[in-house]
């Protein structure tokens, strides 16, 4: 059997293509802490993946929200993200 048309056969390349991108994205919020779209910007991400990749590392406790601040790249306010769990504080008190 061809596995090109196999269905299964794409969905595992396709999960193999975001587990590069989740590590990638992990990466860069452990250099430095960032906004979703500051990390879009530095590698070519959809930020709408990045936005995913967050809410599940999330409930994995793999990623933590630093700050509130304005982005440096479109001057409105976002989360910094990091992964760098030397960076981790306590949950972030929103008033």
């Amino acid at each position: 059997m061809n596995n090109t048309n196999n269905p299964q056969h794409k969905r595992q390349g396709k999960d193999k293509h975001f587990e590069v991108q989740m590590k990638r994205v992990f990466a860069a919020f452990k250099r430095k802490p960032s906004t979703m779209l500051m990390v879009s910007i530095e590698t070519g991400i959809l930020r709408a993946n990045i936005c995913r990749y967050i809410a599940k590392w999330q409930k994995q406790g793999s990623i933590h929200l630093l700050k509130q601040g304005l982005c440096k790249v479109s001057k409105h306010r976002a989360g910094y993200y990091t992964t760098d769990t030397n960076l981790f504080i306590q949950p972030l008190k929103l008033f």
